[in-house]
């Protein structure tokens, strides 16, 4: 049933989980895992990269490279694209366009002013996502 899952990664510690998590998920249901990471592009991502002066681009490649090897590693079949655009609407859009059945995402589990002012990809991944979406939260 589920044969093609999808990892939505940026490289951050909550993706890292999801990464484990998937790619045991893919071991156990001998799955083919999709790696998807997106390079952000519009207003917020511009003041991000001012902030913290690295490049989307780079960020982006060097999240699902990292997926890859980790899933490799473990005998796994994988494949990996590099989108543009907006992290939530660019996952959505290709679990949509391409073989899926689930998508792996990674949370942080942001609640209260945090949450309303910056949102939460993993939660607009669940609300717009045409599979079901499981979502690794931090470990407290």
């Amino acid at each position: 049933m589920y044969t093609d899952l999808v990892l939505a990664t940026d490289g951050s510690d909550p993706a890292r989980r999801a990464t484990d998590r998937a790619v045991e998920l893919a071991t156990q249901l001998d799955a083919t895992l999709h790696v998807v990471s997106v390079s952000e592009e519009g207003p917020q991502a511009e003041s991000k990269e001012d902030r913290l002066r690295n490049d989307p681009e780079d960020e982006a490649v060097a999240a699902a490279e990292a997926a890859e090897e980790t899933a490799t590693r473990e005998g796994i079949e994988v494949t990996s694209s590099i989108r543009h655009g907006v992290p939530q609407e660019q996952v959505v859009d290709f679990a949509t366009t391409n073989p899926a059945d689930m998508i792996v995402v990674g949370t942080a589990g942001r609640s209260g002013l945090d949450h309303l002012i910056s949102g939460s990809v993993a939660e607009e991944i669940v609300r717009n996502a045409p599979v079901p979406v499981m979502t690794v939260r931090e470990q407290s």
